[in-house]
């Protein structure tokens, strides 16, 4: 049996051009400030930002510096205490002789009563120096008229 083909090709698919489109978006010509007055107000550019003081920069920063080593060791003796910590350990008990006369005048202010372990003298201690630190670096930066810096 045979069949009866045709030897031509059979494609009926048509052919489509096909056109592509470019968009041409010319850009605006580079700002040019204008030639006449201005509204703004622009200081004076000249001069030279002023110096900080060195001296009064590494003052705060010894103070800063000194007062958070001092309110490192109280949290650490109130963690410590709260945790129960051993008072016989050297660490410990070296930790608590260090802090004992920073802690000593605010020990009996507020009642502490049996069974707690909470150090509030230790908490009162830590809040007294983180104060008296930015009052000092304050005052310093009020007298010498630095105030650009913070603490």
């Amino acid at each position: 049996m045979v069949l009866d083909r045709h030897d031509t090709d059979t494609d009926t698919t048509k052919r489509v051009d096909r056109y592509e489109r470019e968009r041409v978006v010319e850009r605006p010509p580079a700002y040019a400030p204008p030639t006449g007055t201005s509204n703004v107000n622009v200081g004076p550019t000249t001069a030279a930002p002023a110096a900080p003081n060195t001296a009064v920069w590494v003052f705060t920063r010894v103070v800063t510096l000194l007062f958070t080593v001092i309110e490192v060791l109280l949290l650490l003796r109130f963690v410590l205490k709260l945790l129960g910590a051993n008072a016989q350990q050297p660490l410990v008990d070296g930790l608590y002789r260090i802090t004992e006369p920073v802690v000593r005048p605010f020990q009996g202010i507020f009642p502490n009563p049996g069974g707690t372990a909470i150090d509030l003298p230790a908490l009162l201690a830590v809040v007294f120096f983180f104060l008296l630190a930015a009052l000092i670096v304050a005052i310093v930066r009020a007298v010498t008229g630095n105030r650009a810096a913070s603490y």
